[in-house]
């Protein structure tokens, strides 16, 4: 067994640094990753690998796109309980969530939004449609996510961190968070937007990832009716994201942008 003793987002260490030859001691940074519990009223649900960072948010953001809580309200108290081998986040909630839960039978690994869920009719679950008739720059999308690599403090010292953000209708970004797994960072922003009580409809999602289904499924949660990344998304995004209403984009990179579903949202200027 590890022992992490270590509990914030960042570990300092030493390294060998091998360069054309060259070899060199080098002090570096580590991303950190740790099994984050989420804990209902007593209950233990999931296990998470995630940032030791925004834990808050992070409770309150999985909550709701798990679907274990509609408002972030009906969560009335989070203790942060910090232990040798990981954190526990101890929410006490006005609502039964093991009526509703979606139960999962192992950990969720740092790369998987969706491990330990029961069965199919889980994973591909019914996703509320998103309703929107507003429209949006594609000039407005590229400038958020060039604005995003501005708003990464543990990727630009560790390199090894992925970062989502709400950016308001004209790219301004507003909300931004990282974590080890693109889904918790997603969540991280969904709780940060549910207590702040902001109306997360009037903008879009960017993400320095690749556009996988579960950021489909957080983001129709939230309401908002674009989701842009930074890579390629999966067959099944664009499936997905076509059937709730979502406009998806990806290599939103370099000025560029490439739309999948709903492109009539998305303007050319």
């Amino acid at each position: 067994m590890h022992d992490l003793g270590h509990t914030t987002p960042l570990l300092a260490t030493s390294a060998i640094r091998l360069d054309h030859g060259r070899v060199a001691e080098v002090d570096e940074l580590l991303a950190e990753e740790i099994p984050i519990s989420m804990v209902y009223n007593g209950v233990s649900h999931a296990v998470m690998m995630a940032s030791p960072a925004d834990l808050e948010d992070f409770a309150i953001g999985f909550s709701l796109t798990e679907g274990l809580v509609h408002v972030a309200s009906e969560i009335t108290s989070i203790g942060i309980v910090r232990h040798r081998k990981g954190i526990e986040l101890q929410m006490e909630t006005s609502v039964d969530v093991a009526a509703g839960a979606r139960s999962r039978r192992l950990s969720g690994r740092t790369g998987c939004g969706l491990c330990g869920m029961e069965d199919v009719e889980q994973v591909l679950r019914a996703l509320p449609r998103v309703q929107s008739s507003g429209f949006f720059s594609a000039t407005h999308i590229a400038n958020a996510m060039a604005a995003l690599a501005g708003q990464q403090p543990l990727n630009a010292a560790s390199g090894a961190v992925h970062a989502a953000a709400w950016a308001d209708r004209n790219g301004a970004l507003a909300v931004a968070r990282e974590d080890v797994g693109r889904h918790n960072a997603l969540d991280k922003v969904v709780g940060a937007m549910a207590r702040s009580g902001s109306d997360a409809r009037t903008g879009f999602i960017v993400l320095t990832s690749r556009g996988s289904f579960e950021l489909v499924q957080k983001a129709a949660i939230l309401g908002v009716a674009l989701v842009a990344t930074v890579s390629a998304p999966t067959a099944l995004a664009v499936r997905m994201a076509a059937e709730a209403g979502i406009t998806l984009a990806g290599f939103a990179r370099d000025g560029r942008v490439t739309v999948y579903t709903h492109v009539e949202r998305v303007l050319g200027s």
